[in-house]
This record gives structure tokens, sequence and C-alpha cells, in this order.
């Protein structure tokens, strides 16, 4: 901004109130990925998203210095529900990775009873850094909106 005397004068940040997680927050305007991270004590795993509405995907904001541009009352959140099918049945998580162990409780919430039972958990249309394999027992695997699991369990007796 020039100023009445032809200086460059530097605009003043202002306050907007802004929501993390469902929680109101004031936030300066402009403000960083990271300043918002902090500002909503965002877990070092999780990420915080942009909500953007309609059928646009909502947008990550990084955990660094990249400059944002703040709307009054805009939404974010860290926490994405993601739809996944389990043995032909949708089920929602809201973590970006699943244990072998959550997996094994969305398919069998009642399990079959039994010392020997054993279960196996495959995977498919997973994101690009696992698309497709086994959950090995103890393992983690990170999901997307539509990924497959088909888990078996079986007797070894």
């Amino acid at each position: 901004m020039i100023g009445h005397k032809g200086e460059y004068i530097m605009s003043e940040q202002h306050e907007v109130r802004i929501h993390i997680n469902r929680q109101p927050y004031e936030s300066p305007n402009p403000t960083t990925g990271a300043a918002l991270y902090a500002l909503g004590q965002i877990g070092a795993h999780q990420e915080l998203f942009k909500e953007i509405g309609g059928d646009r995907e909502d947008e990550l904001i990084p955990n660094d210095g990249t400059l944002v541009h703040l709307k009054h009352d805009q939404h974010f959140y860290s926490q994405r529900d993601f739809v996944i099918i389990v043995n032909g049945q949708k089920k929602t998580v809201t973590t970006k990775a699943v244990t072998f162990d959550e997996i094994v409780k969305l398919a069998f919430p009642t399990r079959p009873s039994g010392a020997n039972i054993l279960y196996t958990v495959s995977y498919e249309d997973g994101p690009k850094v696992n698309p497709q394999g086994s959950l090995k027992e103890g393992g983690t695997v990170k999901v997307k909106d539509g990924m497959i699991f088909n888990v078996t369990a079986t007797d070894k007796s």
C-alpha cells in the first residue's frame, strides 16, 4: 500500500476467526501453514486440511512457511474420514493408516472363537505407496477412499 507521502507501507495483518477441528481460534491474516498447525495443536503425524465445499477435494495445508490467506469463519480439520470396503461392506476410518488389528476388528466385530484362529488380510485399490498387497499381523498400511480389504479367518487345526 502507498502512503500519503508516496512511501511504501506494509499492510497490517489483522486477526480473523477461523475454526480448526470445530474449535474457534483467532489468527493473524495472512498466516503460515506451520502457524495453523501450532495454533490447532495438530500432531506431528497428522495433516491439516482446508474445507473447500461442493464436490471439490479439500486442500492439504503444508506444515511449513507457505503463506495461507484466511477468510472469516473458514474451517480447517486435521481428521479426515476415509470410506473403505472391508469384506464387501463400507466402513469409515478416521486415520490415514490402519493396523492389521483394526482391519480384523472391522471385518469381525465378534471374533470367531478358538485358540487356533488365524487371519489373513489382503488389500487392493490403495494409495500409490501401497496399491495392493497383504497386511501382516502387527503391520500398518496407508488408506484412501474406496480401498478394498479382504479378511479371512481360518482355523489352523
